[in-house]
């Protein structure tokens, strides 16, 4: 059996052609141009590339888009107080903190003096008790992304085991609930889980975001299963998964490649959520 690639790169495309069509329709009946401010604190260089991609985006799609770079030393009280200004801006209707952070800062305190209506990355704690009771209004990108990958690939979720290697707030514990709203069984593995290798195996649907190059080898996987590699790794100067890629598409149904896989549609649904952003603003106002 050979995998076959699910293109991450082309369904990201759509999305990101649905995005800017609908932005046009809001822009020609409404005056409203979505907005998207970007905080980015310190020259990490990775942000740096993260921030760029966004806002490349966020430019094909007609958005508007603002750029705050705030020195790495910066206090709290600082970062806060710009995300209030952006809170009141009515040209800004998504606001994303790039993490991570520098280690002063306390994050969880950034990102809930957000307004929760103008968190662009679903983090807001009042976005994600919304989503553990079914409102997926607002929801975290990559989740999203990954379940609009799957969906748009024609797979069915309900009553399919879903086994995620990741507990963090940004994929696994948000990844979980949406399966879980969409009637899968889920496992979710971490550090700590014993014998990794039972759990992976068992999965139908197997989502990996370790942040270890090709760690999930071919034995891990049971044959027929879906693959979905979150993992961003640079080995030797080319990028690379958390999946041994070539080994475990010889044995996969089905798999996404990195780059090109899950990584395009993390950008195209924040677009999506800034859009609905613009669209409820519009709708308050009436």
């Amino acid at each position: 059996m050979v995998a076959k690639i699910i293109d991450g790169r082309s369904i990201a495309a759509e999305v990101r052609r649905q995005v800017a069509e609908e932005a046009k329709l809001l822009w020609e009946k409404h005056g409203v141009r979505p907005g998207l401010a970007a905080i980015l604190i310190g020259n990490d260089p990775a942000s740096e590339v993260y921030v760029g991609l966004k806002q490349k985006a966020c430019e094909e799609a007609a958005f508007t888009f603002r750029r705050i770079t705030l020195p790495e030393n910066v206090s709290e009280e600082e970062v806060i107080e710009r995300v209030h200004k952006l809170n009141v801006d009515e040209r800004i209707h998504g606001v994303i903190v790039q993490l991570p952070l520098p280690r002063h800062l306390n994050e969880n305190r950034i990102i809930e003096a957000l307004l929760p209506e103008k968190d662009a990355d679903g983090l807001h704690p009042a976005n994600m008790g919304r989503l553990l009771l079914g409102d997926e209004s607002v929801t975290p990108c990559t989740p999203t992304g990954i379940i609009t990958l799957l969906e748009r690939e024609g797979v069915t979720l309900r009553g399919k085991h879903v086994v995620i290697v990741n507990r963090s707030k940004i994929v696994g514990r948000p990844l979980m609930v949406m399966m879980l709203n969409r009637d899968a069984t889920v496992t979710v593995c971490h550090s700590k889980t014993v014998n990794l290798a039972e759990q992976t195996k068992a999965a139908d649907i197997l989502v990996v975001a370790v942040g270890r190059p090709m760690f999930i080898t071919e034995d891990m996987v049971r044959e027929g299963a879906i693959v979905i590699d979150v993992g961003i790794n640079r080995v030797e100067g080319r990028i690379v998964g958390d999946v041994d890629f070539e080994r475990v598409k010889e044995k996969a149904a089905a798999i996404t490649p990195v780059p090109g896989g899950v990584g395009p549609m993390t950008v195209a649904l924040l677009l999506m959520n800034v859009l609905k952003a613009a669209k409820r603003s519009v709708e308050k106002i009436r």
